[in-house]
């Protein structure tokens, strides 16, 4: 089962979500606030994090922009459970990072669907480090790519590119991001080598490279 991270100011559903979490048979560290939260993760690494966005200082988006500004915690799967409903506010958060957005007041058999499949999607096969999604096999633990049955040399940035957005299909990723994660650096003026390194890894892909899609203006994600 998963460990998960709660993040929520509201003490009647922090409790009632942190019940039935553990009741589905995962473990579950709760908080009511981010800032509590950056200091246990520290301690507790875990396979999903469930954050509220109005949140008492630090608030939810800053949290979320910390996080998938940290090369250690950049690939943890995001579920915001926010009151905000908005298109505006849902699509800004997906944008930003988060994997899914469920609005309040929501179905505890919802959300534990949710949790579900993003694990699922997140999820390794720990024992032989191999991820499938599509034509597209990963093993992680030898470092290597196959599409359709074929291995494909990848060098270690489109290993790295292909990897994260495997990990989190659906996730927009924008270009400072990438660098950031996959580079180390944050510099608009390097948003071209991360074109070109698409570029390349679409190419090296065949058809399955398809499956990285452009987002005008903002970045890419694995659909």
């Amino acid at each position: 089962m998963a460990k998960l991270l709660l993040v929520e100011d509201e003490d009647a559903l922090r409790e009632i979500v942190s019940f039935n979490v553990r009741n589905a048979g995962h473990t579950i560290v709760d908080t009511d606030n981010a800032n509590d939260a950056l200091m246990l993760l520290e301690e507790f690494m875990p396979d999903l994090i469930l954050l509220d966005i109005m949140l008492p200082g630090l608030k939810g988006d800053q949290f979320l922009s910390l996080l998938r500004a940290n090369h250690k915690f950049a690939q943890v799967p995001v579920i915001i459970i926010s009151a905000k409903s908005s298109e505006e506010d849902i699509v800004r958060v997906l944008e930003s990072g988060a994997d899914d957005y469920l609005t309040k007041p929501f179905s505890i058999k919802v959300l534990l669907a949710k949790i579900g499949v993003v694990l699922k999607r997140s999820r390794i096969d720990e024992t032989s480090g191999r991820i499938d999604y599509a034509d597209i096999s990963i093993d992680e633990t030898d470092h290597k790519v196959y599409v359709a049955g074929q291995e494909t040399t990848l060098t270690n940035k489109e290993f790295d590119l292909l990897l994260l957005f495997i990990k989190h299909p659906r996730r927009v990723f924008t270009r400072n991001q990438l660098l950031s994660t996959i580079w180390g650096y944050d510099a608009d003026v390097y948003t071209r080598t991360v074109d070109s390194h698409i570029s390349t890894l679409r190419k090296k892909l065949g058809p399955a490279g398809q499956i990285i899609k452009s987002i005008a203006k903002i970045g890419y994600k694995a659909e």
